[in-house]
């Protein structure tokens, strides 16, 4: 192998063999109990040629659902049915970052055990088409904004959480503050309309976040330890006029832990607010002394060069993941990928193997 992907790289005490990573993809097959299962374990085991494998966004508490069949970290049977998943990518020799992720508004009732309305930062609608529940598509709700006195029980979720991907033999975590769910929504002006202590400037609304890091870090050493931000994007209908502002500050202050890389998408194939510039990696390079990781919209070519021109030091890919479970082979030979699987197949827990674990390796494929 040659090229800027394919040199090993250390975060910390763990060591890379290549600096392509696999990037949390929800693929909602973890069934109604939120458990990892074999099928899960095979999946995760097809794709641990990566240098890191980061999981599927999972749920720190039922309050954090917004997805049906994703999985959960909130219970023990949760914490035990991963390790079949941790155990399975060790034996490959590829470390596995657990990603933590709370939807906030981006839920619904009847998504939680008790019926509750989501949460955010403010009592403010998603403006999207609708939502899948367990009942089928409905409009999204208006949620209920977080009393003060609330949060410091999100932030524990968050290190319980990160206790128990602890003991189910993850190396380390990812905090998802991204993609307009709750700790981005907590980040962003559109969606944080608060007066207290969480809200009205960009350090206020930069707190959860840094409350959420601090507790993780009393679980994890601060190598283990990643956080992903979307400085550009629209999912969930995000976009704040004040993001460049917002981001670097978040940047610098996520700066002074030492953790172990910053995850940024800085690709607009996720969609882009166009309220300015695009921000780049070459802006988080500034404020950002630790390792970078590029997301969103990446090819082979374009993540050499932003390894090669020290723009990042890693890349995750997503999409291509899905149907290319070799990924790192094809691109090391120089083979073709497989054509992008339908978006219908992504999320149908009915369908099982099918679209998830079904696809080929390129040597298989040849035979």
């Amino acid at each position: 192998m040659s090229g800027a992907l394919f040199k090993p790289l250390t975060i910390g005490d763990i060591t890379l063999e290549n600096r392509v990573v696999l990037a949390p993809m929800t693929r909602s097959r973890a069934g109604a109990a939120r458990q990892a299962t074999p099928l899960m374990a095979e999946y995760y085991v097809q794709r641990a040629s990566a240098g890191m494998i980061l999981t599927e966004a999972t749920v720190v508490s039922d309050q954090a659902i917004g997805w049906l069949d994703s999985p959960g970290i909130y219970t023990e049977a949760q914490a035990q049915s991963w390790k079949q998943v941790t155990e399975a990518v060790h034996e490959q020799g590829t470390p596995i970052f657990m990603q933590l992720w709370h939807c906030g508004r981006a839920s619904h009732s009847s998504l939680h055990s008790d019926g509750s309305l989501p949460v955010s930062a403010s009592a403010i609608k998603l403006q999207g088409d609708h939502i899948h529940t367990p009942t089928g598509k409905q409009p999204y709700e208006t949620p209920r904004a977080l009393e003060t006195h609330e949060i410091p029980g999100v932030v524990e979720d968050y290190r319980r959480a990160a206790d128990r991907a602890l003991q189910a033999g993850f190396d380390g975590i990812e905090i998802h503050a991204a993609n307009g769910y709750l700790l981005d929504q907590f980040l962003q002006s559109r969606t944080n309309h608060r007066s207290d202590a969480y809200g009205g400037s960009v350090a206020k609304r930069y707190r959860l976040l840094k409350e959420v890091v601090e507790a993780v870090l009393t679980v994890f050493p601060s190598h283990r330890v990643g956080v992903r931000l979307a400085p550009n994007g629209v999912f969930n209908d995000m976009g704040s006029a004040d993001y460049r502002d917002q981001f670097l500050y978040v940047a610098k202050e996520l700066n002074t832990y030492n953790l172990g890389y910053l995850h940024v998408m800085d690709g607009l194939a996720f969609g882009f607010h166009k309220l300015g510039e695009p921000m780049t990696l070459a802006e988080f390079r500034e404020v950002y002394n630790g390792l970078l990781m590029g997301n969103c919209g990446y090819t082979q070519e374009t993540a050499e060069a932003a390894v090669q021109d020290g723009h990042a030091d890693l890349i995750s890919f997503g999409r291509p993941y899905i149907s290319n479970p070799d990924l790192v082979e094809r691109f090391a030979n120089g083979w073709p990928l497989a054509p992008e699987a339908g978006m219908n197949l992504w999320y149908d827990a009915a369908l099982g193997p099918k679209g998830y674990t079904s696809f080929k390796a390129h040597q298989a494929v040849l035979s």
